[in-house]
């Protein structure tokens, strides 16, 4: 069976490739108001530089109220730089990848396998009361 880290990796690559990916905080909170029901998962993503940015803490618990609100699996990572790297997006934006999102699959595309994978992880996590689950991304 694959881990976590294996299949979030897959979830985000697939989605990049399909161009289903909003990366940035204020990005994704766009996107969260206009059309909260083409979401369907976040990756929020903290490094210990970060770690007492109030603001960012702020923009965090909103965005996962959110989530938690309009059923949007969430999950958490500690490394900012890889879930960049592993997103496609450039280094100059590197700064801004604190939030990830992934839509929904266009209408009458193929279900995304990876991305049902972590919904059913996040679904397992919460039952035991881990309401944001953290993953570990895989080393290049």
């Amino acid at each position: 069976m694959r881990s976590a880290a294996e299949t979030l990796t897959e979830a985000l690559r697939c989605a990049q490739t399909e161009q289903r990916l909003t990366v940035g905080v204020y990005e994704s909170a766009k996107i969260m108001t206009e059309d909260p029901d083409s979401v369907s998962f976040c990756v929020l993503a903290m490094d210990e530089e970060f770690e007492y940015d109030i603001a960012l803490q702020i923009h965090f618990t909103l965005i996962q109220s959110f989530c938690f609100d309009n059923d949007i699996s969430i999950v958490r990572v500690s490394d900012m730089q890889r879930l960049a790297e592993i997103a496609g997006e450039n280094t100059e934006q590197l700064e801004d990848a604190h939030c990830v999102l992934i839509t929904n699959p266009a209408e009458g595309s193929w279900q995304d396998a990876a991305l049902e994978k972590l919904q059913l992880f996040c679904e397992e996590s919460r039952r035991l009361n881990d309401w944001l689950p953290e993953i570990s991304l895989p080393a290049r």
